[in-house]
């Protein structure tokens, strides 16, 4: 099961809770490839389930969706245990993340809509 969140207060308490491995769609109800990607992602939601699964409409949360950096749609973000894992974009790979100028894990970004990436990116997690 999806679970849509809101706003920022509805995130922070979907990821305090820790899950082993939670993943979270930001899209959008205009977006052809976030129409593709939807049933795909609620497919997976019942396959694994011992994965949690949410949907952010940057739309309805554009705060949220700032502070999580979305720049595109559909961008799928992985946390463990409430950490950031991987950003998924289908476009580019970049290493996108610094801390107070001192460099930290690097956190991957590939953009948009593709089933197969996404999957093997969960399988690799769980």
């Amino acid at each position: 099961m999806v679970q849509t969140i809101k706003d920022m207060n509805e995130f922070k308490t979907f990821l305090a809770a820790g899950h082993k491995l939670t993943v979270v769609e930001f899209s959008s109800t205009w977006c052809g490839p976030c129409k593709r990607m939807c049933p795909i992602f609620h497919a997976m939601s019942v396959k694994y389930q011992n994965v949690f699964f949410a949907n952010v409409d940057v739309n309805n949360s554009p705060e949220l969706a700032e502070t999580c950096h979305i720049r595109r749609i559909p961008t799928f973000q992985m946390f463990k245990k409430s950490q950031k894992v991987t950003l998924f974009s289908r476009i580019k790979r970049i290493i996108c993340c610094y801390r107070s100028g001192v460099m930290s894990n690097p956190i991957f970004e590939l953009c948009g809509a593709d089933a197969k990436i996404l999957e093997a990116k969960i399988q690799e997690l769980m």
